[in-house]
């Protein structure tokens, strides 16, 4: 008798909630005629809230699926309610900027949003080299697309060719590696991989397997902003329209990150002591390179493309930290920190969107001479993201850092740990230097700011909420990425 398996849509729910999401958006301008920003944004911030539910709701499970292909465990479930909350943030933030943006009549911007989350959201159930490759794609497209939005700004336009030609490249590496990886072990599946290498150990020594560790380790690289792959990263954040420069500081790395602890943890164990020794020199210039830049700057939005790029530096000590310290605690702490980041700097990005206004980017240094007199709000909002990025307590910053210096220390890891706290003294001083700017000096010019949309001063108060629960009360979340994280054992 023919069995017929049916796949467990449990494993993809919320990504075709998204997907539909996404058409209605696509359907609703194509059947009205009507391509209103606003109704785009009601129908994306619903079914982004409805798929947030669904995924909290099937947190708990451990369901594969697609002959193996895809997994939902508690570790991509986490993912998934990161990346639905960096939507559900993106697209308050959206509204006013990209009507103002002259894109009045473009309002698919929602349904290219969601369809990047959705290819984030594959990244991170993927348990195959292909389809993390095509969620990978997904992403990539819709990014190209979005940072090229304002079609009619040569910033935004040389930005998305520039992500464009350096993202094809990367994207080539990273393939060629797999290729690599499966010439060796002959399969693509994670789990099979590692199974292979074990029974293998001849295998686990050749140059062609390390040479394509190291191909998906710069794939990878690239896409979350790793020293050297990182200089298409202040210029695209700088020329991308400045939501979607704040969704891909955050979105993209955690699912790059995301689909590489998988890959290293599941699928080459076996090569721990190879990739501990790249990351970790990875982890250090990367730390320094962007913190050392980000002195220098006197655009805001420049100066936190490279902060970006210093927090990854941070963040990869935790994975280091797996290897000889407490592996569900270092990994865990890589979590946390993702989780914290997506709020306290989508959150600054905010506050640089609600200073733009006709004729000002809103975006210089000297913009916000001055700016707790003109807004004390707006000023308050930057003061706290601001501490939180440096990691002051009582914020979600200082939580997110000090749970990866205790998981490095734990570890043993004490030179990487003294460098990444020098590392934070340098970044306190360009952070401290913008409040400086907004409490203690005049403005040049008394500005009257626009009326703002109540949905972005929504979204910079959720991202306000998230940056101070998460540094006064970490240990829920702290606890909950502890236990997604054993499904990787």
């Amino acid at each position: 008798m023919l069995s017929i398996l049916l796949p467990d849509f449990r494993v993809i729910a919320p990504e075709l909630i998204l997907t539909a999401t996404a058409f209605a958006i696509i359907l609703w301008e194509l059947v009205t005629r009507v391509k209103d920003h606003t109704v785009s944004a009601v129908i994306g911030t619903a079914g982004a809230i409805t798929a947030l539910a669904v995924a909290v709701k099937t947190s708990n499970l451990v369901v594969s699926t697609f002959s193996g292909t895809l997994i939902l465990d508690p570790y991509a479930s986490f993912f998934k309610v990161m990346f639905l909350f960096g939507l559900i943030l993106t697209i308050a933030l959206s509204l006013r900027f990209m009507k103002e943006g002259g894109t009045e009549y473009h309002a698919e911007y929602y349904a290219l949003l969601i369809l990047a989350t959705v290819g984030m959201m594959v990244m991170a159930i993927g348990r195959e080299l292909i389809t993390i490759f095509l969620g990978l794609e997904l992403l990539s497209m819709s990014m190209y697309i979005l940072v090229g939005f304002f079609r009619q700004d040569g910033r935004s336009n040389e930005a998305s060719v520039k992500y464009f030609i350096l993202g094809s490249f990367a994207t080539g590496f990273m393939l060629f590696g797999m290729s690599y990886i499966y010439g060796v072990a002959g399969s693509t599946h994670l789990k099979t991989i590692a199974s292979t290498l074990a029974g293998h150990p001849d295998a686990v020594i050749s140059n062609a397997l390390l040479l394509g560790m190291i191909m998906i380790i710069m794939g990878f690289g690239f896409k979350i902003s790793v020293v050297p792959f990182h200089q298409w990263t202040p210029d695209v954040y700088e020329g991308a329209p400045t939501p979607i420069t704040a969704f891909m500081s955050v979105g993209p790395k955690a699912a790059g990150l995301a689909a590489l602890i998988r890959i290293l943890m599941e699928a080459l164990p076996q090569l721990m002591g190879s990739w501990e020794m790249l990351i970790t020199i990875l982890a250090v210039i990367t730390m320094t390179v962007g913190n050392l830049a980000a002195l220098a700057q006197k655009s805001v939005k420049r100066m936190l493309a490279y902060s970006s790029i210093a927090h990854v530096g941070y963040i990869l000590i935790g994975i280091v930290a797996s290897v000889n310290g407490q592996f569900d605690r270092a990994i865990s702490s890589v979590l946390f920190y993702l989780f914290a980041y997506t709020f306290m700097n989508i959150g600054a990005f905010g506050i640089l969107i609600f200073m733009r206004r006709e004729g000002v980017q809103g975006e210089s240094l000297d913009d916000f001479k001055g700016l707790s007199r003109r807004s004390p709000g707006a000023a308050l909002a930057m003061l706290i993201f601001l501490f939180s990025l440096a990691g002051i307590p009582p914020t979600a910053g200082f939580a997110a850092k000090l749970s990866i210096f205790y998981a490095a220390v734990q570890g043993g890891y004490y030179v990487l740990v003294v460098i990444a706290v020098l590392n934070s003294g340098v970044a306190a001083y360009y952070y401290l230097r913008v409040v400086i700017v907004m409490y203690m000096q005049e403005p040049e010019v008394e500005t009257v700011f626009a009326g703002t949309s109540p949905l972005l001063w929504a979204g910079i108060a959720l991202a306000m909420a998230g940056t101070i629960v998460l540094g006064v009360l970490p240990g829920g979340v702290l606890e909950a990425a502890r236990l997604s994280v054993m499904s990787l054992l």
